[in-house]
């Protein structure tokens, strides 16, 4: 658990695939601020209405110089459901081995009922033009959350 990202470190690197099987990397948004969500699965409630909030608050984040990437073990075909199905607008990347999840700290034991096993913690990263970690969300709730962000963001980016 130690090793998330605190602020004012470097963002984490990445490389991996988006849900049409482009390869993405924090080198491809130099100049762009990044909202980095992780959640744990396509098409379930919370993951749901988060992805729809943030669909939703999109040309505001657009507005802001922000791009919203979303993050979960699912594959790129589960993605390209979740999106059609929600039509949502948002670039969702496909972490099938939890490498990204690893490198930002939030894959982690989780319990469900008496039992035990590795997860995604519900978490969002602000990421600053510059790739340093500007804000961390960890643990996060659905409700209001991509609201919060954008107020974030906003605050930070017209500073």
């Amino acid at each position: 658990m130690s090793n998330i990202p605190q602020v004012g470190q470097p963002a984490p690197d990445f490389s991996t695939p988006d849900q049409n099987d482009n390869l993405v990397s924090l080198d491809d948004f130099s100049g762009q601020w990044i909202v980095l969500y992780f959640y744990p699965k396509d098409d379930t409630p919370g993951c749901t209405t988060e992805a729809k909030d943030f669909t939703e608050l999109h040309s505001e984040f657009s507005q802001l110089g922000a791009k919203i990437l979303g993050v979960s073990p699912d594959s790129g075909k589960s993605h390209c459901k979740f999106i059609n199905k929600h039509n949502l607008s948002i670039t969702l990347l496909s972490d099938p081995e939890h490498q990204l999840a690893e490198s930002y700290g939030i894959w982690q034991l989780k319990k469900f009922m008496g039992k035990e096993y590795m997860g995604i913690v519900r978490s969002t990263f602000l990421i600053s033009a510059d790739k340093i970690i500007a804000y961390a969300w960890l643990n996060v709730k659905t409700k209001g959350h991509a609201q919060a962000v954008l107020t974030k963001l906003s605050e930070l980016a017209n500073n």
